[in-house]
């Protein structure tokens, strides 16, 4: 079942029918048993016609966050270990990158609140002081205030590889900035963990142009899902909750970077398509 954050409130799509869930978003997606709560709210409420469906997710679809922040993981996939290592050569900082995909701890660190994050068919942002900047296409796991994983949705880490290749040290400062995220289009809630053969596959368009696209799998990740959540869990508190991306696992190449246009898709089975524009923030315009 999905769950759509839209402007008239809560979209419910399940079994072929969509339903308005007249619930505040960050009680309703905390909840415990959260799948089986939906299904008791499908079997209770009247569902709403494919039109007014079609109707309210043609409008304007908000990121599926409320209050909560955004965490990621780093160097989970072996892929995003070798371009670490690679952006990092000159500095002398890729063997760090090398010893965090072997470590017994991952790599967690802050990325967003909610006010900074994109939606679906909106911009993201790149920095104008770095010339080589990339999406990150990543599962993202919402995880309750108790530590429960309820629901997925695609996340985007936009990274501005050039400052994080410059030093280590920069990477707040290559993660974190105005739309440097995107979470979408829905939450996919379900009582069981996402299938790891779903196919995360990403394009990225350039005046209509396919210029970039690959795609691979969510079992490709080194760690699981658990041992996430319980390194992120272990410290910190989450009074409504929290989104975790999970790694990135497919990286365009050392030559490409990208300009204000393009179009980003980022397609996870199960989930659907997350799709961005590339723009730059208005004070530098």
């Amino acid at each position: 079942m999905k769950l759509y954050k839209i402007t008239k409130g809560v979209l419910l799509e399940y079994n072929d029918s969509a339903y308005i869930i007249d619930d505040e978003w960050d009680s309703l997606i905390n909840r415990d048993d959260l799948a089986a709560y939906l299904q008791l709210i499908s079997e209770d409420t009247t569902a709403i016609s494919a039109e007014v469906k079609n109707e309210y997710l043609s409008d304007k679809i908000l990121p599926p966050i409320g209050s909560q922040e955004v965490w990621a993981a780093g160097v989970t996939y072996l892929k995003s270990r070798d371009a670490r290592m690679e952006e990092s050569e000159t500095s002398g900082g890729a063997s760090l990158y090398d010893k965090v995909y072997d470590a017994p701890r991952p790599e967690l660190f802050f990325k967003a609140i909610a006010q900074r994050v994109a939606g679906h068919n909106t911009e993201v942002y790149i920095r104008k002081d770095s010339e080589w900047n990339v999406p990150e296409p990543e599962l993202t796991l919402f995880i309750n205030s108790k530590g429960i994983i309820q629901g997925y949705t695609i996340g985007n880490d936009m990274s501005s590889r050039s400052i994080e290749g410059e030093n280590a040290l920069y990477l707040p400062q290559a993660k974190i900035y105005e739309k440097s995220a995107a979470l979408g289009p829905c939450l996919l809630v379900t009582s069981t963990p996402i299938a790891t053969e779903s196919v995360i596959k990403m394009i990225i368009k350039r005046k209509g142009e396919a210029v970039y696209e690959d795609a691979t799998t969510v079992s490709r990740i080194k760690r699981s899902f658990t041992e996430l959540v319980g390194y992120l869990y272990s410290e910190c508190d989450f009074p409504v909750g929290c989104f975790l991306m999970t790694g990135t696992c497919l990286v365009p190449p050392p030559t490409f970077t990208l300009q204000q246009g393009d179009v980003v898709e980022i397609t996870i089975d199960g989930i659907g398509t997350l799709v961005n524009t590339i723009g730059l923030n208005p004070k530098h315009k």
